[in-house]
């Protein structure tokens, strides 16, 4: 067999391998995070990292139930930030026409931007909260997920 043909059959193999994973591993129905997901499958993810975390953490009710406000701020800063319409659309609509749309791309931001100030001092007080009602230990263990977190580990060990 002649070498550009190896090559070609070798190079759309690999493409067909490639694509074939992406289309695999792109779509995740019940992930938390999708936009499919609905508010029901997203408070029913929270609960259980709560419930994950109060379990390694060793949480009182009263931690836990500070952990919980802290996921539901978190939830709704998301939501705000996030918006009501379909983002992909939007940003789709940039490109729409033979210009990138650069006002509305500013607009946007702006927007996002806006939802994150006024949302973050409701997150801040809640993980303020949290934290601070940890005791010492807690908080250690916190710091020490947060800094393995960086190397792709979990809670592990």
């Amino acid at each position: 067999m002649k070498p550009w043909i190896k090559r070609t059959l070798a190079g759309l193999f690999g493409a067909s391998v490639l694509l074939g994973g992406l289309a695999a591993c792109s779509h995740r129905p019940h992930a938390p995070w999708s936009s499919s997901a609905s508010e029901t499958d997203r408070a029913e993810w929270r609960a259980r990292m709560v419930e994950r975390m109060a379990g390694k953490l060793d949480l009182d009710a009263a931690q836990k139930a500070k952990l919980a406000a802290l996921a539901d701020t978190l939830a709704a800063q998301r939501k705000a930030v996030m918006g009501s319409t379909d983002a992909r659309a939007e940003v789709r609509s940039l490109v729409a026409g033979e210009r990138f749309d650069r006002a509305r791309a500013q607009s946007l931001v702006d927007e996002k931007s806006r939802a994150m100030r006024e949302a973050s001092p409701a997150v801040i007080a809640a993980a303020a909260d949290f934290y601070d009602s940890l005791r010492p230990e807690q908080q250690a263990q916190v710091r020490e997920f947060m800094q393995r977190r960086g190397h792709r580990q979990g809670w592990g060990s």
